[in-house]
């Protein structure tokens, strides 16, 4: 039935905004075919709380909505459908897709959507299918899901068709996802709930204890984005933090460096080289001495971390480098897939061959 349909599959494919989706637990980025990333926004919902439905402002989705978080009066609240790289919440997920779907495909909305979508490589069958799912009932045609690890390693050109073995650690919002590649398959992969959200978490413990000072969702990535860093920089810097004091409840500023923020993201930093060394330890032998010649790499948002590189390769032992645009590796090579559906047939899981 699947190669009967495949010439009228085509055709709509003429006419359809056919994309690839990155759909992260912090952002979200979505690449059109034959026109590259077209939009780049924050997983962010904002809802009525009373009622559960998506406001109707125009900032409601994406980055408006972000700016939300932590300041939204009582009627709103600002929600994040995915957590630790899964759909948490469905229904504000499908919504969220829905935005994002439309946004891409412009006022070309006559014929539904091809989508590539990328899932961390441990997700369950089940969470697989509601990814599914919910983008069919987002507006797709048709949804292929493709790994994490698989489509960065893509993205960024790796030979992952080729029997040598690489090895890439996807630094997410949610997740890092690490899989050691060979024959465009995961021949040993793990997916950690430790990344850019838990090192968020830790700088805001870090301010409570140390400074008295509480902070918001907001404010600890600025303080990661700014004087965060893995390993000692050339140039230590600080930076003022706005905030309210633990203890008298007041407005406070205080004034923290780049060595205490160091300090205090090196346990996440220490469990994410931990679960690389155990998933090196379960690749084969010969897969571990092609490592020693190619190395890792390292993209996602959790890339932009300056150092990442040089502590993941003194706990590895092995080089160590950024991947080009780490960011937006995931996204780019869910686009190469969605170029080559029938090249990648192998490594893409959908519910049916429509």
């Amino acid at each position: 039935m699947a190669n009967v349909l495949k010439p009228f599959d085509w055709l709509l494919g003429r006419f359809s905004v056919d994309m690839g989706i990155d759909l992260g637990t912090a952002n979200t980025l979505v690449t059109v075919k034959g026109r590259g990333i077209v939009l780049n926004e924050p997983s962010v919902v904002a809802v009525n709380r009373d009622t559960g439905e998506v406001l109707n402002d125009g900032q409601a989705v994406g980055e408006g909505a972000r700016t939300m978080l932590g300041r939204t009066p009582g009627r709103v609240r600002a929600v994040r459908p995915l957590k630790d790289g899964v759909i948490a919440d469905f229904e504000i997920a499908e919504k969220m897709l829905r935005y994002f779907i439309r946004k891409a495909a412009g006022s070309n909305t006559l014929v539904k959507p091809r989508v590539v979508i990328s899932v961390p490589i441990g997700v369950t069958t089940v969470a697989r299918r509601a990814v599914i799912q919910s983008a069919e009932r987002a507006g797709a045609r048709k949804v292929h899901l493709v790994d994490e690890p698989l489509a960065a390693a893509v993205g960024i050109g790796l030979p992952v068709a080729e029997s040598r073995g690489c090895l890439i650690i996807d630094i997410g919002g949610g997740t890092t996802e690490i899989a050691v590649l060979a024959l465009a398959e995961a021949v040993v992969a793990a997916s950690l709930p430790v990344a850019g959200d838990e090192m968020n978490e830790t700088i805001s413990k870090y301010l409570r204890s140390a400074h008295n000072l509480l902070i918001g969702e907001l404010t600890s990535e600025s303080i990661k984005i700014n004087i965060g860093s893995a390993w000692p920089l050339e140039q230590e810097l600080e930076m003022e933090v706005k905030g309210r004091d633990s203890i008298t409840g007041l407005p406070r500023t205080a004034v923290v460096n780049s060595i205490e923020i160091r300090e205090a993201l090196k346990a996440p930093v220490e469990k994410i080289a931990v679960a690389i060394r155990q998933v090196l330890e379960q690749a084969p032998p010969e897969i571990s001495a092609d490592l020693v010649d190619v190395g890792a790499v390292v993209v996602g948002g959790g890339a932009l971390l300056p150092g990442i590189d040089k502590a993941i390769q003194s706990q590895l032992g092995i080089h160590t480098r950024i991947g080009d645009d780490p960011l937006t590796a995931v996204a780019r090579g869910t686009g190469v897939f969605l170029e080559n559906l029938d090249v990648y047939s192998a490594a893409l899981a959908s519910d049916s061959e429509n």
